[in-house]
């Protein structure tokens, strides 16, 4: 894979963007997260953990992604799959998304990468039950056979918050993401919407890559930070995070990438923003 090469900008805000690929395929139609709050009651909703991995979309004949870009699996890899769409994660394990997007990513399919990956399913989209009733669908469908390659990710109740705490304490240290809950009696719609919240200890979001700042000291020559744009139109720095290897070869101008933050300035800037990873889109060419 090519990549995007260090830019040094003397003047910031001149570089232009460079507009991803076009979508193989039309976007799905995903039901988007909202964020828990503690008003919110626990024991309205399933919960499940937070998977640290790719976002895909079974449409009952390819594995999309969330932009509507097709995922080159191996045809053993979804041989069997359900002929209904099905909304879940790519994911090799806690810890491993960088490995898992390098692997999902390729043009040419590694058959020993796609052996280590599942497709972790939380949602039935195209069914007008509530999730109580699709959850029993997904039980019924995907629970009453071994699937080599795919999975149904559990669900829980909780009683209260406190319980709902601690199973975040327990999945945080343990290496994962966070949590997420779906309300039983909610529909699947394709948009953000508190039928579906996730619950994290930091604030995470996205924003677009406008430019390469340079480094100083020990990062002389490498990236420094990255200046990026937020979908409402808020620019900022960030310089943590970032492996040297990342800095070497930074993401690419106009890339969407996720960072974490802890709360805004008076001005509505993030604090404390660091990065997480680029958004995964379209298969690298190699």
């Amino acid at each position: 894979m090519k990549h995007h090469p260090l830019l040094l900008p003397t003047v910031l805000g001149l570089v232009a963007l460079a507009g991803p690929g076009a979508a193989a395929d039309p976007v799905p139609p995903l039901q988007l997260a909202g964020a828990y709050q503690r008003q919110e009651v626990p024991a309205r909703y399933w919960v499940s953990e937070k998977l640290d991995g790719v976002r895909a979309y079974w449409d009952g004949h390819a594995l999309i992604s969330r932009q509507g870009n097709r995922f080159n699996a191996p045809d053993w890899f979804t041989a069997g799959f359900p002929g209904q769409p099905l909304d879940g994660e790519l994911w090799m394990g806690r810890g491993r998304f960088d490995e898992l997007s390098g692997a999902v990513r390729r043009y040419r399919p590694d058959e020993q990468e796609w052996r280590r990956i599942r497709f972790m399913v939380f949602d039935l989209p195209a069914s007008e039950l509530q999730f109580d009733g699709r959850l029993l669908t997904l039980q019924a469908l995907l629970n009453t056979r071994t699937w080599p390659h795919i999975a149904l990710i559990e669900q829980r109740k909780v009683a209260d918050e406190a319980t709902l705490m601690a199973w975040l304490a327990e999945v945080e240290t343990g290496g994962g993401e966070g949590l997420m809950l779906h309300r039983g009696d909610a529909y699947y719609r394709a948009r953000r919407t508190d039928a579906l919240l996730k619950l994290k200890r930091h604030q995470d979001a996205e924003a677009v890559v406008v430019a390469h700042l340079p480094g100083k000291g020990k990062y002389s020559r490498l990236l420094g930070a990255l200046l990026v744009e937020t979908p409402d139109g808020r620019r900022f720095r960030i310089g943590t995070g970032l492996t040297d290897r990342q800095r070497r070869s930074p993401p690419a101008i106009g890339s969407t990438i996720s960072y974490r933050y802890r709360g805004e300035t008076r001005k509505g800037i993030p604090r404390f923003a660091s990065f997480l990873r680029v958004r995964d889109e379209e298969p690298a060419k190699e």
